[in-house]
Order: C-alpha cells, then sequence, then structure tokens
C-alpha cells in the first residue's frame, strides 16, 4: 500500500514536470514565432514606415533584412520610393464627350486648347504619402488638372502651342509642386511634358497654316543664322588680311622715304662741302641710271688731242 503510494506520486511528478516542461516549450515557441513576426525585408527603392501602437515612430529606408517590435507593439508599410511614376491626362482624340472635357482648357486670349500631358513624380516622404491624404492618386489627378489649367490661363493659345510650351511644362510643374506640399503629400514632382496639343476642331486648320508659316519663318531664320555665321568669319579674316597687308605697305613705304630722305640730306652735306664736285657726280650718276647698256666717254675741255674718251663702263668692270 505504502509503495504503491509513492509509485503514484513519482508519476504524478514527473507527469506535472513534463507538462510544465511542454508549457514552456510551446509558450517558448510561441514567443519566438511573436518575435519572428517582427522581421520584414526592404528591397532598393522601398521604405518601411514603422507605428507602434498606431503612432510614427521612424522610417526605414536601408534596404536589407530589418526588424522591429513584433504586431500589435509595432507594425510597418512598405512604400516604393525609388520609382518614378507616370499619371497621364486627357485624350485629344477621345469620343467620350467627358474625356475630351479634361483636355479642353482656356487660354489668357479666351480661345480654347485641347492638350494631354503627363506627370512624372515619386515619393519622397513615405509616411505622409501614406497617412496625410486619403487617396494620392486622386489628388494628384485633381491637383495636376487645376495647376495646368491655371498656367495655361497665363499665355496665349499661340504661345501654348508652339514657343511657351517649354515655359507651361516648367510653371505647370512647379505649381503642381507647391500644391503638393500645402497638402503634405509626400510627392515630388520629377517634371510636366505636354504630349498632344491641338486648337478646337473648328479652327485647327487655320492654325495648322499658321504654325506651317511660323515654322517656315523659324527655318528661314536658322538658314540666314547659318550663312551669316559661314561669311562672317571669312569676310572678318579678308578684312585683318588686308589691314595687314596695308600696314605692311604703310610701314615699306615710310621705311623707303626715310631711305631717300637720309639719302638727299647726306648728299646735300657732301655738296655744301663740294658744290661742283658733287653736282657732276650726280650727273654723270643719273647718266649712267638713264643710259645703262651705252658705252660712255668723257671728254675734258682742252684735252682731246691727248685722251679724247673715258669708257666709264670699262673701268668699273675692271674695278670689279
Amino acid at each position: 500500500m505504502g509503495e504503491g503510494s509513492t509509485e503514484e506520486r513519482v508519476r504524478r511528478g514527473v507527469a506535472r514536470t513534463l507538462g510544465n516542461v511542454a508549457t514552456v516549450l510551446v509558450l517558448l515557441a510561441a514567443l519566438l514565432f511573436w518575435a519572428y513576426t517582427g522581421w520584414y525585408r526592404l528591397d532598393p527603392g522601398e521604405a518601411a514606415v514603422i507605428l507602434q501602437l498606431g503612432c510614427y515612430v521612424r522610417t526605414e529606408t536601408e534596404p536589407g533584412l530589418r526588424w522591429h517590435l513584433p504586431p500589435p507593439l509595432q507594425d510597418h508599410e512598405v512604400v516604393r520610393v525609388g520609382t518614378v511614376m507616370r499619371e497621364e491626362f486627357g485624350d485629344v482624340n477621345a469620343k467620350d464627350p467627358e474625356l475630351r472635357a479634361e483636355t479642353a482648357m482656356q487660354t489668357s486670349d479666351n480661345n480654347i486648347v485641347n492638350l494631354e500631358f503627363v506627370v512624372r513624380y515619386r515619393v519622397s516622404r513615405p509616411f505622409e504619402s501614406r497617412y496625410r491624404i486619403a487617396d494620392l492618386r486622386d489628388t494628384l489627378r485633381d491637383s495636376a488638372q487645376a495647376a495646368m489649367r491655371e498656367v495655361v490661363g497665363r499665355h496665349t493659345i499661340d504661345g501654348v502651342l508652339s514657343d511657351a510650351r517649354g515655359a507651361v511644362q516648367e510653371d505647370s510643374a512647379t505649381l503642381l509642386q507647391e500644391i503638393l506640399d500645402r497638402y503634405e503629400s509626400g510627392i515630388l514632382v520629377e517634371g510636366v511634358d505636354l504630349q498632344e496639343v491641338q486648337p478646337p476642331d473648328a479652327v485647327r486648320a487655320a492654325f495648322d497654316e499658321v504654325l506651317a508659316a511660323s515654322q517656315d519663318r523659324n527655318r528661314k531664320i536658322r538658314e540666314a543664322e547659318g550663312y551669316a555665321n559661314e561669311v562672317v568669319p571669312k569676310a572678318r579674316a579678308q578684312a585683318s588680311e588686308l589691314t595687314e597687308s596695308a600696314i605692311a605697305y604703310s610701314e615699306s613705304k615710310t621705311a623707303e622715304a626715310r631711305g631717300r630722305a637720309a639719302r638727299f640730306l647726306s648728299l646735300l652735306a657732301e655738296y655744301r662741302k663740294a658744290p661742283e664736285i658733287t653736282r657732276k657726280r650726280l650727273y654723270l650718276e643719273t647718266m649712267e641710271e638713264v643710259l645703262p647698256d651705252v658705252e660712255k666717254i668723257l671728254v675734258e675741255p682742252g684735252t682731246a688731242s691727248v685722251l679724247p674718251y673715258l669708257p666709264l663702263g670699262s673701268a668699273r668692270g675692271a674695278e670689279k
């Protein structure tokens, strides 16, 4: 009787111990599984908004395996932040009147222009884009329509159709960003691109002719500028060449005149010393220049019978 009771108590103790161990293991497994639910992975271009009991805590942007306190203590929302997204507006060729009405906008000169455009954007502040506004896409579309209509209303129809397209794109992107910032949308506008821009159907032919004339004018201007860029450098080079030639000719003539003046002054000094001899010398040199190929005979008065001639050319040749 005593031995049976002892064995029974031992079995019960072992059973309780095993039960306690099993309970601990189950609780530990549950705890580990609960902790495991706090792990998550971020790919490049993704961000995670961490919430603690519904309150914003932080934003994780580093890619890889991340961990936060398991739910419901903390939770996360993954938001794409590295992808540039596109939102298209309007269809000028649509048959649906509502779609066509979306493209019709009034210009500053009270004309109507139909245009399609695309907004390029990405998420820059994940928490705001996820929790500040109820519907991100609807807010973006309404804001973009309002910004584009306001900017188009500042320009004439000719400007929107031709030379002011770039200004319309830049101004509408800037205004759209300001609107979205006031809404705290967390969106960064990368750009606004005009696609198809057309005047109303009733006057499209006339506007096409005006646009073609404007393109012809621009083409003629470009051709004229190209011709000017080709001719003007050549003319400038020729002018520079003529100027340099004139300067060289002037310097040459000036040097020649100065040489003649110096020679004249030298002769004048010799003439003052011996006028008769210098006069005769000049006469003989002049005759030699005037008659270079003629043999000349110098006859002195009163000496014809003794030495009737003097071959100046032969004498100079012998001296050489």
